[in-house]
C-alpha cells in the first residue's frame, strides 16, 4: 500500500512539472508569434513539389492555395503520382484547368526507389523541376497567399540551408481526425516551440522543406533518403551537417488531418510516436512529463485520492486548458473543444506508452518495420 502511495506522489511531482511545462509553453508560444517576419526584395524562381496519393479530404481546397501565391517570380508546381488511375490525378487535372496561366506539370510514374513511397514519388518529379529553389510540400497542407514570399525570404541569407513551417491542425473527417488536429495543436506545437526556444530541437517538417537544388545535389539528392521513415528530418540533419541552418519563418501553414475513425488515428500516432523515438530517443522518453494530465490521475487513483495528487490533477487541467486557449488565440485555430482535451491526453498516452515497444508501423497500406538508424523495412 505504501508502494503505490509513494508511486502515486511521484507521478503527481511528474504532473506538476508537466503543468509548468504547459505554462512555459504558453510563454513561448508568444515570443515566436511576435517575431518580426523578413523582409526581401529579392524572389527567386521557385518549383513547388506536391507528391500525391490518393483523395484526401479536402485535397482540393488545400492543392487550391498553391495555386494563389502572391509572388512576383516565376512559380512552377509538380505534381506526382505512381498510378496513373490514382484518383488526386483528377484534383490535379480540375485545378489546372481553373488555373491555366499557372506553370504546372503532372508526373505519373510508378517505379520505386526505396521504401519510403514518397521519397520515390519526389525522385520521380525531380527531373520535372526546373527552377533553383525547390519548396517540398505535403499533399495536406493548406498555406497563406503570402507563404512563398515568407519561405523564399527565409532561405535568403547565405548561413540558411534550408526553411521549414511549423504548423496548425485543420479536423477533416471523424473523431479521429479531431484527435490529430488536437494533438499537433496542444501537444506538438508547444513542444516545438518549447525546444526551439530552448535550444533543445532542431526541426525540419514535411509541411515545408525548402531548399537550394544545388545544395540537395549535394547532400546525395532525394536517392539519399529513399529508404527512411522521417524523411523530412533526415534532410535537415543532412543540411545541418553541411553547416547550414534550417531556418523557420513566423508564420503556420495547415494540414488537413482525415483520420476517419479511432483505429485510423491510433495507427497514425503510433507510426509517428515511433518515428520520434527512432530519430530522438531521449527526447521522446524525456516527453512523459507532457502529459500531466494522465500523470495526475494516475497518482490520484494509486494514493488514494490524498491531497497533493488532487492538487495536481486540478493544476494540470488548468494548466493544459490555459495552453490551449493561448494557442487558439495566437494562431487562430481550434483544434477541438476544451471538454475534448483531458480524453485526448489520456489516450496518446496510452499511445507513448506503445511507441516504447515495438518496430512496426502501417503508412499508406503498408506494414513496415522501422531500423534503429530510421531506415524501413517491409514487415
Amino acid at each position: 500500500m505504501v508502494f503505490f502511495t509513494v508511486l502515486g506522489w511521484l507521478m503527481a511531482v511528474l504532473a506538476s512539472c508537466g503543468a509548468a511545462y504547459a505554462v512555459m509553453a504558453a510563454v513561448f508560444a508568444g515570443r515566436f508569434a511576435r517575431l518580426p517576419a523578413r523582409s526581401t526584395s529579392a524572389f527567386p524562381p521557385a518549383t513547388i513539389l506536391k507528391p500525391l496519393h490518393g483523395d484526401e479530404p479536402r485535397l482540393e481546397d488545400c492543392l487550391g492555395t498553391f495555386f494563389a501565391q502572391d509572388y512576383p517570380a516565376p512559380v512552377q508546381l509538380v505534381f506526382g503520382v505512381q498510378d496513373e488511375h490514382d484518383p488526386a490525378v483528377a484534383v490535379v487535372d480540375r485545378l489546372r484547368a481553373r488555373h491555366p496561366d499557372i506553370d504546372t506539370a503532372l508526373v505519373v510514374d510508378a517505379r520505386r526507389h526505396g521504401a519510403n513511397a514518397k521519397v520515390s514519388n519526389l525522385i520521380n518529379m525531380y527531373a520535372a523541376a526546373r527552377h533553383g529553389v525547390l519548396v517540398l510540400s505535403d499533399a495536406d497542407i493548406a498555406v497563406p497567399p503570402d507563404y512563398l514570399r515568407k519561405v523564399t525570404a527565409a532561405l535568403e541569407p547565405s548561413e540558411v540551408g534550408a526553411v521549414t513551417c511549423l504548423y496548425t491542425g485543420v479536423a477533416a473527417g471523424g473523431l479521429g481526425s479531431r484527435f490529430t488536429a488536437m494533438g499537433i495543436d496542444y501537444h506538438f506545437l508547444p513542444n516545438v516551440l518549447t525546444g526551439l526556444s530552448l535550444g533543445l530541437a532542431e526541426p525540419c517538417f514535411g509541411s515545408t522543406v525548402a531548399l537550394r537544388r544545388a545544395l540537395l545535389d549535394e547532400i546525395g539528392g532525394f536517392k539519399a533518403f529513399a529508404e527512411y521513415l522521417a524523411d523530412d528530418y533526415e534532410i535537415g540533419r543532412a543540411v545541418r551537417a553541411k553547416g547550414y541552418h534550417v531556418a523557420i519563418p513566423n508564420m503556420t501553414v495547415r494540414p488537413s488531418c482525415s483520420e476517419n475513425g479511432i483505429g485510423e488515428w491510433l495507427a497514425h500516432e503510433l507510426r509517428w510516436a515511433r518515428t520520434l523515438r527512432v530519430v530522438a530517443p531521449a527526447g521522446h522518453v524525456g516527453s512523459v512529463v507532457t502529459y500531466a494530465i494522465p500523470l495526475a490521475l494516475l497518482g490520484t487513483i494509486l494514493s488514494g485520492f490524498t491531497l497533493f495528487p488532487l492538487g495536481a490533477l486540478a493544476t494540470s487541467l488548468a494548466a493544459r486548458a490555459a495552453l490551449k486557449w493561448r494557442i487558439d488565440k495566437i494562431f487562430g485555430g481550434e483544434g477541438g473543444p476544451l471538454w475534448l482535451l483531458p480524453v485526448r491526453d489520456v489516450l496518446s498516452f496510452g499511445v507513448f506508452l506503445a511507441s516504447l515497444f515495438g518496430v512496426s508501423v502501417e503508412w499508406q497500406g503498408e506494414r513496415l518495420r522501422v531500423k534503429q538508424d530510421g531506415a524501413l523495412l517491409k514487415s
